[in-house]
């Protein structure tokens, strides 16, 4: 929990933000529509991988984190929620005006987020659900961008039991947070697209898969795609 204050710490998301271009990542990126159970993927690949390569560095980031964050510096969660409904920005935003302790301009809270964001990517071994992530980290080479879709009523059947909503409720609940996830998206890029399905390297139906099955499938293609790559990478290195 201690090394994410280190990414509200402007002098130190500079040090990160300007390591060199090769040195960034391994990160995989998980964007998904609402109800596709992302925060409990992205747990088991991280698992998965630190005991695949027996390691530990992997680790999962999403909002909760933050907020458990704002929740130890005793945070007001109401000035929070009121700032995140006035800019319709992500969660992260919310953190970000917890710790500046007044007024600040959207541009500002969107270059806060980014630079955070970016330097969690950079730093690697992050699986990042959410969060504008594939947007944000568009750029790193050793990156696995995932998209999770599956049919709307399988996702609103899936909220209703998880969340207690009844039918009406969780639709409403659906349709919104799909179109505040889409804003997010397209927020962080540079210029917006049609069709951000595009961004993905891989799109899985979990309809088809459960979560297991699913995070086996996303560590097989991280293997394939950023394993291969870094491989390559390195021995770059050591013929020069």
């Amino acid at each position: 929990m201690e090394k994410f204050f280190d990414y509200f710490d402007e002098r130190y998301r500079e040090s990160v933000l300007n390591n060199p271009a090769s040195e960034d990542g391994p990160v995989i990126t998980i964007s998904r529509l609402t109800g596709c159970d992302a925060r409990e993927t992205a747990a088991c690949i991280a698992e998965n991988l630190n005991t695949k390569f027996g390691i530990t560095k992997w680790k999962w980031v999403d909002k909760d984190i933050i907020y458990s964050i704002a929740k130890e510096l005793n945070i007001d969660t109401q000035r929070i929620e009121n700032y995140y409904e006035g800019i319709k920005l992500s969660n992260l935003s919310e953190m970000i005006m917890a710790f500046s302790g007044g007024f600040v301009s959207d541009l500002r809270v969107k270059k806060a987020i980014k630079d955070v964001v970016l330097s969690i990517c950079k730093e690697g071994y992050v699986v990042l659900v959410g969060r504008g992530g594939v947007s944000i980290a568009r750029d790193i080479k050793d990156a696995l961008h995932v998209r999770l879709v599956a049919p709307f009523y399988w996702r609103v059947e899936n909220v209703m039991r998880k969340k207690s909503m009844g039918l009406e409720t969780a639709e409403k609940f659906v349709i919104e947070t799909d179109e505040k996830r889409h804003e997010l998206i397209q927020t962080f890029l540079d210029k917006k697209v049609k069709n951000v399905e595009s961004l993905f390297d891989v799109t899985i139906n979990r309809l088809s898969f459960d979560i297991p099955v699913t995070a086996d499938l996303i560590v097989s293609m991280y293997e394939k795609k950023v394993i291969k790559h870094m491989a390559e990478r390195n021995k770059i290195k050591s013929v020069l």
